[in-house]
């Protein structure tokens, strides 16, 4: 076992736009010495936010990786650090980055609270079972509140937040915080550079009784976790060692059962050695987080590999980028085993071999150079000719596949095509590039139009594809106006017979099937395929060649040729002929079936729904509830929030383009919203008619 390993931490930061991820992000990297001067979000100077898109927007577009180092108790620990987007049109970037990682800090607004978006990376998080710490951060803005906080994280993430910590005092009087194991007070020394300085004072007489009351809070809820530990709670609470309390804290973040929180104002550089030191004393290390599974691709059985640079190399392809001075980078978090560069490697998606030229240990967009890297850490690598997202690289002796990533369908599409004839060459080669990068960003190009039509996860998504088109690839495109990617579904049960006959002089084509369409159960996503024929009335050999058929039919719908997301299809009977009857015939008998059938079943669009909220001074209230009402919108929920209202809203996509501009006119610039898709809904009947009959003969220029 690598004993480093123990050192090592692999985290994200995340959490909803604007709660300070990168601002934090870039107090670590000037704290733990990596960098020597704090870069500003709203000075487009963030190490972290490299892009021009990045620095001119002040937001978080692309996940950036960076290493550093912290001395906690006389240790040296490494830090790899993923700062991720917090705009929910980049989601997959948080996607990924969990994938990953052994830790993450959630960041939350102590004004803004839990925020949609802290809910969705959350709900992330949990899917991968990620442990993680919590930062209430900029405690001193107007409105800050951090037991409030507090107290969204357990009922609105259904956690469990326990306080390391408390504020002194918020808005312009947050001085410092108490630390409630040690029970004492630091405070920020006023004047010095970069608030690098603090002092350890006594608890200020008014705070007693309330640190009190957290402390025994903080105690009680670890020592839950440890029998022993609870045992000499009641007995002898003072045996307790703050080393025996921290290795119990830690245990129980590890196995998710408490999220520790810590407050601060990154802007003000208050808060962050305390952040790093519960950084590495409370989130695991790859040894904590245990071996990986994954299957063998050739014999199909589940195999393990430890967190150990000994082992058989096994490591995960989660970004792809594209870089003007090395070209196509992946970033690996190396699982088990050593890479070096040279190395020949299996790629377990593609089973093909391929050699690894360089290694680099990255800084954001900067690379250093590496000969190799073990067991745990996180690289870029360069060298491949073929790799996606979410690739296993693995010993070609010793193969094996990791649990692959899911990415959500895009919601939005634009037409573009390009302005020049040389346009067009360049076009091709530079959207398979973005697309390599980004598994949330599709193109196709429409059948009936010749028209290529992009699709992504928003209009600001889009919007930054358009912009590095131009500037990265030099690429100048005209382009539509934006269009919804809208589904179709059945409605009624249909039982149907298809009988499929070809005769071409020679060997001809019969297949004869009766199936059931109806809707899917509510937990499906995609062909719920159920076999009911029997004595062979159909070959078994020819029975998933009907699947296929049904399978690949379900991507054009009756009613506009939008997708089917799920469909029911039982089949019932059917006959074959001994000399004509093959797998190619069944599987066109399923799809001209599906398209006869699918007419009768009662078929309706489907658009997608988004779950907006928008935070408001209480005097436009009115009128934003009136414009969501305009908008088929259905108001959810209305709550107060630091001295302003926040609505919540199901609208549909359709009815939300160029939203954000009416709401400043309705709101005097003074309210702002976010949106997160949330379901596919039927679109009512005579709104249906009138999109279908748009629909026809359209283009996406329209």
């Amino acid at each position: 076992m690598n004993k480093d390993l123990e050192y090592t931490r692999n985290i994200g930061i995340m959490a909803h736009i604007d709660a300070g991820k990168t601002t934090t992000t870039e107090r670590i990297l000037f704290y733990t010495g990596l960098t020597h001067r704090i870069g500003e979000v709203h000075d487009g100077a963030a190490t972290m936010d490299w892009m021009i898109q990045e620095k001119e927007r002040g937001i978080t577009i692309t996940s950036a990786a960076t290493t550093s180092f912290w001395n906690y108790n006389d240790q040296e620990y490494k830090i790899n650090i993923i700062d991720t987007p917090g705009h929910v049109d980049f989601t997959v970037e948080v996607e990924r980055s969990l994938r990953v990682l052994d830790g993450t800090v959630a960041v939350f607004c102590a004004v803004g609270g839990v925020e949609p978006q802290s809910e969705t990376v959350w709900r992330q998080a949990n899917r991968y079972k990620v442990p993680r710490i919590a930062f209430v951060n900029k405690m001193d803005r107007v409105g800050a509140d951090f037991f409030r906080v507090v107290t969204e994280i357990q009922e609105k993430l259904d956690a469990r937040p326990v306080p390391m910590q408390i504020p002194i005092g918020s808005e312009e009087n947050f001085t410092g915080v108490i630390d409630l194991i040690e029970r004492r007070a630091i405070q920020w020394v006023e004047d010095e550079a970069m608030g690098m300085k603090y002092v350890y004072t006594d608890i200020p007489e008014d705070l007693i009784e309330e640190t009190e009351n957290w402390r025994e809070n903080l105690v009680e809820a670890v020592c839950e976790q440890d029998d022993d530990l609870l045992e000499r709670y009641f007995e002898d609470r003072e045996s307790i060692t703050v080393e025996e309390f921290m290795e119990v804290t830690r245990k129980a973040v590890v196995d998710l059962k408490i999220v520790p929180v810590f407050c601060g104002a990154a802007l003000k550089n208050k808060g962050i050695q305390r952040l790093l030191d519960g950084i590495v004393a409370l989130l695991p290390s790859p040894i904590d987080v245990g071996a990986v599974s994954g299957q063998n691709p050739f014999i199909k059985k589940e195999e393990e590999r430890n967190p150990d640079s000994s082992e058989a190399l096994t490591a995960l392809a989660f970004k792809i980028a594209t870089d003007p001075f090395v070209g196509r980078l992946a970033y690996l978090r190396v699982y088990s085993g050593t890479l070096k560069a040279g190395d020949q490697v299996l790629n377990s998606r593609s089973n093909k071999k391929e050699r690894i030229t360089r290694l680099y240990q990255m800084h954001a967009n900067k690379q250093n150079p590496k000969e190799m890297i073990e067991a745990g850490d996180i690289c870029a690598v360069v060298g491949f000719k073929d790799i996606k997202t979410g690739d296993t690289l693995c010993d070609p002796r010793k193969p094996i596949a990791l649990e692959t990533m899911e990415f959500p369908d895009p919601v939005i599409s634009i037409a573009v095509e390009p302005k020049t004839q040389d346009d067009i060459d360049k076009l091709g080669l530079a959207l398979g590039k973005l697309m390599e990068e980004d598994p949330t960003f599709q193109v196709k190009v429409n059948e009936d139009t010749g028209q290529t039509v992009l699709s992504g996860m928003g209009e600001l998504h889009l919007e930054i594809l358009m912009d590095r088109l131009k500037r990265e690839f030099n690429v100048e495109c005209n382009q539509g106006i934006p269009q919804v990617n809208y589904r179709e579904a059945i409605t009624q049960s249909i039982e149907h017979r298809e009988v499929f006959k070809k005769q071409t002089g020679g060997r001809g084509k019969f297949a004869d099937i009766t199936f059931r369409i109806e809707p899917a159960d509510d937990d499906v996503i995609g062909l719920q395929f159920i076999n009911e024929v029997k004595g062979g009335n159909v070959p078994r050999d020819f029975i998933p060649s009907v699947e296929k058929g049904f399978k690949g039919a379900m991507r054009n719908g009756p009613l506009a040729g939008f997708p089917l997301d799920k469909l029911k299809v039982t089949l019932l009977d059917g006959s074959s002929h001994p000399v004509d009857s093959d797998q190619l015939a069944f599987e066109i008998a399923a799809k001209i079936g599906y398209r006869n059938a699918t007419r009768k079943a009662n078929p309706v669009l489907m658009e997608p729904i988004m779950a907006a909220e928008v935070v408001t001074p209480e005097e436009y209230m009115g009128d934003i509830i009136s414009d969501f009402n305009r908008r088929r919108g259905q108001v959810e929920g209305m709550e107060s929030r630091a001295g302003a209202r926040v609505i919540k809203a199901k609208v549909p996509l359709a009815e939300k383009f160029g939203y954000v501009t009416v709401l400043r006119s309705l709101s005097s610039g003074r309210a702002t919203s976010t949106m997160e898709f949330s379901h596919y809904d039927e679109v009512p009947p005579e709104i249906s008619k009138q999109l279908l009959e748009k629909m026809q003969g359209r283009t996406l220029f329209a």
